[in-house]
């Protein structure tokens, strides 16, 4: 077979398993000649030394449906990382390490790709994300050998006990892994003119009779506030714009601040306002919480 024949990534995979084994010694002279003197020779050597062991973590891991290439790729990533922030006083080997880093690259990126809807975010959701289906199969098992037969809301719950996370992450993970995103724009059969399943959700929007009603009683009430508002003396529809017509209203100190008042005057002049505004509004038979 042609070199170039040959997929990419088990070319790769090839060159990586032919690549030196480190003993402790070296290993530690390496990690130290990268972080005490930046040497990048260093550092790839350790990196190529160890791609094995991220190429076979990738691997545990294509059951989720991502591409090998995307996932050896992440798996370099954190092994990188690995390498960046390895301490070698700590007397641990840089394998031991470097696992966690890789683990957790490839565990991001999968659940980044898994859907567009985001799958979960915090570590008890992402354990639960790669342990859900391997616990409920180990508690089915367990049951089944006792001669018991869990019914969904025991198995949730039991599930939720051995991962240690509430039971709504464990009904809301089983959604997510049910099954891949469903387009809103697929057809709902083979017909090319077939309904499109967006075509089936319900308008929020209101009806038109229902916005020109509206549209009509806003306009009224517009009329009847300025009205009212024309009742007031100037210092009293400053208060009041101030304090009810403003999308960020004003509390009464600030505005006693700068009408050098009390708070407790800028109260009384607010309610002195409403009272104005109240008898105003209550000529046309209009109640003034309508408005505020």
């Amino acid at each position: 077979m042609a070199l170039d024949a040959i997929p990419a990534e088990q070319t790769f995979s090839r060159r990586a398993m032919k690549a030196e084994l480190l003993d402790a010694e070296t290993e530690l002279k390496l990690a130290y000649a990268w972080r005490d003197q930046r040497d990048e020779r260093a550092l790839h050597r350790l990196i190529t030394a160890y791609m094995r062991l991220a190429i076979s973590m990738a691997s545990k891991f294509r059951r989720y449906g991502a591409p090998m290439n995307d996932l050896i790729q992440e798996a370099s990533l954190g092994l990188m990382k690995a390498a960046d922030k390895f301490d070698p006083d700590r007397g641990v080997r840089f394998s031991t390490y470097a696992v966690w880093w890789i683990k957790a690259s490839i565990q991001d990126y999968v659940m980044r790709n898994w859907s567009m809807v985001r799958t979960g975010s915090t570590s008890s959701q992402k354990s639960l994300f790669f342990n859900l289906r391997r616990v409920q199969a180990r508690l089915e098992r367990e049951a089944e050998a006792r001669g018991e037969r869990l019914d969904s809301h025991q198995l949730r719950h039991m599930i939720a006990t051995e991962v240690g996370v509430p039971l709504q992450d464990v009904e809301m993970m089983e959604g997510r892994l049910s099954g891949s995103d469903f387009s809103l724009n697929a057809t709902q059969s083979s017909d090319e003119d077939g309904r499109e399943w967006i075509d089936t959700l319900e308008d929020e929007a209101g009806q038109s009779s229902e916005q020109v009603e509206l549209a009509h009683d806003a306009a009224h009430m517009r009329d009847y506030l300025m009205a009212a508002m024309d009742a007031l003396n100037p210092r009293e529809q400053f208060i009041i714009r101030e304090r009810k017509l403003r999308d960020e209203t004003r509390t009464l100190e600030s505005l006693g601040q700068e009408m050098s008042l009390s708070k407790e005057r800028v109260r009384q002049l607010e309610a002195a306002a409403f009272a104005k505004m109240r008898r105003a509004l209550e000529a046309r038979n209009v109640v003034l919480q309508d408005f505020l």
